[in-house]
């Protein structure tokens, strides 16, 4: 199940897609525009900055923009990066695999198999939706004022 976190990392993502990009936002201006209280937001930045899907700007206009371009910025990987691997199960983990302490056979285990059916699946959609890609949907179902 996906985080709180990884909703606020999301939303806050989204917000600074809208933005340009060479113009940073200040922590509580996103806080604001995304629905994410501010004290989970700082938490959240800067394990997004740790991984160079955001920067910060010092200084009296600085803040925080994205660290590459929306078309680049996947939610596969924001999700990654707050809450893990996409993987139900260890044993199913490409990124961080551990066989299960009570699996008595690995290549034959049903469960396995079916919990990388849904690991590959889950990771090939979240991995095709960009930041862009959401952008693109948000406008198409705003409603025409």
């Amino acid at each position: 199940m996906l985080s709180q976190k990884a909703r606020y990392a999301l939303r806050a993502m989204l917000h600074l897609a809208a933005k340009p990009i060479a113009e940073p936002q200040q922590i509580a201006d996103i806080a604001e525009g995304a629905a994410v209280p501010r004290k989970f937001l700082e938490q959240i930045l800067l394990e997004l900055k740790r991984r160079g899907l955001v920067h910060s700007v010092r200084g009296r206009h600085g803040g925080y923009q994205l660290g590459r371009e929306p078309k680049d910025i996947d939610f596969a990987e924001i999700i990654r990066v707050i809450d893990g691997p996409l993987a139900l199960s260890p044993c199913a983990s490409r990124t961080a695999y551990r066989r299960c302490d009570d699996c008595t056979d690995e290549a034959t285990c049903a469960i396995r198999k079916a919990l990388i059916d849904v690991r590959n699946s889950t990771a090939k959609i979240l991995e095709q939706h960009s930041l862009a890609d959401a952008m693109a949907d948000r406008r198409k179902m705003k409603p025409a004022a």
